[in-house]
This record gives C-alpha cells, structure tokens and sequence, in this order.
C-alpha cells in the first residue's frame, strides 16, 4: 500500500514537472550608462561630414534625434541615463582593437554595452589580409572576459556584421560608387573588379561573404557562453536588405543619417526590449 501511493505522488510530482511553464527570461532594468564599441560605423564616420566622425549620429550612442539610438530610445524610459554615453569606438577599427576598448567600457563603468566590431577585418586590401576566423574569435574571447570581470552585471548587445557583399550588389551599377572604391582603395577584398563576372571574382566575393557569416557564427556562440546578459542581434543587421540611398555618397560604404537610423532601429528592435 505504501509502494502504491509513492508512485502515485511520484506520477504526480512528475506530471507537474513536466506540465510546468519553462522560466521567462528576465529582461536586465534599463540602464544608467551607455559604452559603444566598434569601428568607424559606430563613430557616425561620414554620416555628417565630408570624411570625419559624426558621433552625435551613431545608431548606439547618437544624440540626434533624428538617428533614434540606443541611448535615445532608453532616455525614454530610464532618464537616470541622460549624458551618460561613452562612445570608445574608433574608425578603422579591427576585432584585435575590442579589448582595449572594452577595457575604457570597464573604466567608465557602462551599464550596457554595445559591439559591432567586423566590416574591417573582413574589407581589406586582399582576400588574403581578412582575419582568420579562430583569431577573430579569440580577440572576441578576450575582450568579453574583460567586460565580464570589469562589469559582470552589465548588458552586452552584439551586432552582427552588415553582409559587405550587398554593397556590392546595391552599388556595382553605379559609376559614383564604382569611383570611391577605386580611387579610396575601399573594401577591395570584396569590392575590386566590381563589374567583373569572371568566375574568380564571384568566387571571391562568395568566399568574403562567407568569412562574415562565419563572423556572425562566432559572435552568436560567444554571446551564448557569456550568459543571459548578453544578446546577439540573431543577424538582423546582416539580413537587413539595406539600399544605396542609406549609404554615405562621399564614399559609398559608410551609413547616412538614413543608414545609422535604420540600423538604430534594427538592432534596437533585436536588444533586450527596454
């Protein structure tokens, strides 16, 4: 008798188990603090100006109203936050750059972070200069472990790396766009022989394209293992379908004030719903 009522509680506690809802996930308070990290996208780099940083229109930590970033779209609802955004990004920036800007997030004591770190180290002067994928990944590593031991309950947003293989597609046709590449030597890991069909330049543009999924792969596991304090952007800004009228007309390359709001509203829309 007793034997049968424990499996009778045991059957229970089992079919409760099984029936019970799987924990929300918690979504971290708006923060007080903003450190964007990243390279010359994340700078505002020719979004006002002929070939000179634009901060005050970068998609995560901007102030002009029009851009709508991060740091705007959290005032909204955490005011604690107002004038309290670093921008550590640097133009020309490469992945082996992040832990020292990280390390300026640690210092400034950032509550959430924001990375976009990758369109160099794949737009190089030669297919053969992009960053091997297993170092990308460490440099990744390392300045992940920094923003972990220096600020462990801070947010950490990840953007994917924008598909540089699109901005050929959406440029090639354009005399302009063909011009700035050449004569400012732009991405031409991607972007040389732009009007060629050759079958070693489809390959190498598939094969460049390739090493940015291959990025994005990388950075969506690192985020993972960093824990629930982290989000990936699940690819929104490499999927994002974006035209050439969001690209800068001084070097066909750089987000506009347009290409800086649409990737605010992209990648804000993949964060932690604040």
């Amino acid at each position: 008798m007793r034997s049968t009522r424990f499996l009778v509680v045991l059957a229970a506690a089992v079919t409760m188990a099984v029936a019970a809802p799987a924990a929300a996930y918690a979504t971290p308070p708006a923060p007080t603090s903003i450190a964007s990290l990243g390279d010359s996208i994340t700078r505002g780099f020719n979004a006002c100006g002929w070939y000179s940083d634009c901060t005050r229109r970068s998609w995560s930590t901007g102030i002009d109203g029009y851009i709508e970033s991060h740091y705007d779209r959290i005032d909204t609802v955490n005011p604690d936050i107002d004038g309290n955004w670093f921008n550590d990004a640097k133009t020309g920036a490469k992945m082996a750059d992040l832990n020292g800007q990280a390390g300026s997030a640690v210092s400034q004591g950032a509550g959430y972070v924001t990375i976009l770190m990758g369109a160099n180290d794949a737009c190089t002067s030669s297919e053969s200069a992009m960053t091997p994928v297993a170092t990308y990944r460490a440099q990744l590593d390392a300045a992940l472990a920094t923003l972990k031991s220096g600020v462990p309950n801070s947010s950490v947003f990840i953007a994917s790396v924008p598909d540089v293989k699109r901005l050929w597609q959406v440029g090639k046709d354009s005399g302009s766009a063909r011009t700035a590449w050449s004569t400012f030597g732009i991405c031409q890991s991607l972007l040389a022989n732009p009007t060629s069909t050759a079958a070693a330049d489809v390959a190498r543009r598939d094969r460049v394209r390739q090493r940015v999924a291959d990025y994005n792969a990388q950075l969506a596991q690192a985020c993972a293992a960093y824990g629930s304090l982290c989000k990936f952007d699940g690819n929104a800004v490499f999927n994002y379908p974006f035209q050439l009228s969001q690209v800068s007309t001084w070097d066909y390359f750089h987000p506009n004030a347009e290409g800086q709001r649409v990737l605010a509203e992209t990648t804000y829309a993949a964060g932690f719903g604040w």
